[in-house]
């Protein structure tokens, strides 16, 4: 639990609760009343500003590059801080991550990683084939290049991205063995098209993309043809831990607003956190957070310790279902005690529930998780759960 941090990590709890206080709720509160009222790009280049200054912006990217490269921990303890507070303007404390580049050498290195930490390039992450995909996306060798042929959907940031890195299957052939590989694929390269561009519940914006033949030098291979699986999952395993911070910071900021609602004079004359059954729904949102904290903590803890990203796989999994589908009752739960006010476009439990209705499907849907965790311990034996 986070009562139990070492002093560095109470000490840079602190520093972000700070950040918040001075700095980014006088920022959140100019933007008025309306949760779904767009933050200005001034405002996201004040907050980016003032997070380089306070060392927040780099803990996302590696020591190599100027920044910090912060453990799965550290990362914990200010993604919940800052979900906890429900700011709008939040989405630029941290700097661009590297992403499966993070280990990406040479020409990679100077076209690709670089320049995205610099803020100088957009990347996007291809990982998805829609569900009426004859069959994964794949690749064929051709002389030094690699051909790509398939569609991948949900594709976030796609439409203003100035590079993929996608997950194909190279299929084995004279020239050497098949298996999955990351690659990194231009934007701008014939044959690669944005099929559609469309928008989710909460206001993200994805797209859908289709490969036709489309010619990638092999010196785009992350790491080696038959890795591309283990880098996907190590990439997405950390989103996953990250969420479930997300996740479980939101339920603390939709427990505290709902302890407020109840406990304020009601139109019936007693409050409503007087009555029994208001008090039953609110205990178990206490319970439901204080159990999401500990799953979150403890799975970012084996992170921690993990040697590689896998080692942790099924624990960050279970933190990313638990934490998220607590969320979801959590806001459920206080939308149905607030009333027909927390419907209403503009109200923040109504921002909420759509995005944490989303927050259940992003980075692996609950159940297809669940399915992967009894895969995991019954067939490989992995996992401490």
């Amino acid at each position: 639990m986070p009562e139990s941090l070492p002093p560095d990590l109470v000490d840079l709890r602190d520093r972000v609760q700070a950040f918040i206080d001075d700095d980014l709720r006088p920022l959140d509160d100019a933007l008025g009343d309306d949760a779904n009222a767009p933050v200005p790009s001034e405002t996201r280049q004040r907050v980016r500003e003032r997070s380089r200054e306070l060392g927040f912006f780099g803990m996302t990217q590696p020591k190599a590059f100027g920044g910090s490269q912060a453990g799965p921990l550290a990362l914990t303890v200010v993604r919940e801080t800052l979900a906890a507070a429900n700011l709008r303007v939040a989405g630029g404390v941290f700097g661009p991550g590297p992403g499966v580049l993070g280990a990406a050498e040479g020409d990679l290195r100077e076209r690709y990683l670089e320049p995205l930490l610099r803020g100088e390039k957009r990347g996007a992450w291809a990982f998805t084939e829609p569900g009426d995909a004859p069959r994964p996306t794949w690749a064929k060798r051709d002389g030094d290049d690699l051909l790509v042929t398939g569609r991948k959907a949900y594709v976030s940031g796609g439409a203003d991205a100035d590079f993929y890195s996608v997950l194909v299957n190279v299929e084995e052939d004279g020239a050497g063995a098949g298996g999955t590989a990351m690659v990194v694929v231009d934007r701008e390269l014939p044959g690669l098209t944005i099929e559609r561009a469309f928008e989710s519940m909460e206001g993200g914006g994805h797209v859908e993309l289709a490969f036709d033949a489309v010619r990638v030098p092999q010196a785009r291979v992350v790491g080696r043809i038959g890795e591309g699986m283990p880098r996907a999952l190590g990439n997405i395993g950390q989103m996953r831990l990250g969420m479930a911070a997300q996740a479980t910071g939101l339920s603390m900021w939709v427990t505290e607003y709902v302890e407020r609602h109840i406990t304020q004079p009601h139109r019936s004359g007693t409050r409503l956190g007087d009555r029994e059954g208001v008090r039953l729904h609110y205990g178990d949102l206490r319970i439901g957070t204080f159990a999401a904290r500990a799953t979150l903590y403890r799975a970012a803890r084996l992170a921690e310790a993990a040697s590689k990203p896998e080692d942790a796989l099924n624990e960050g999994m279970a933190a990313k279902v638990f934490c998220t589908e607590h969320a979801g009752r959590a806001v459920d739960t206080a939308v149905q005690l607030v009333g027909g006010a927390a419907l209403i476009k503009g109200h923040p439990l109504e921002r909420l529930y759509r995005q944490v209705r989303s927050m259940r499907i992003a980075e692996g849907a609950s159940d297809i998780l669940r399915l992967n965790i009894a895969r995991g311990r019954i067939e490989f034996d992995a996992g401490r759960l």
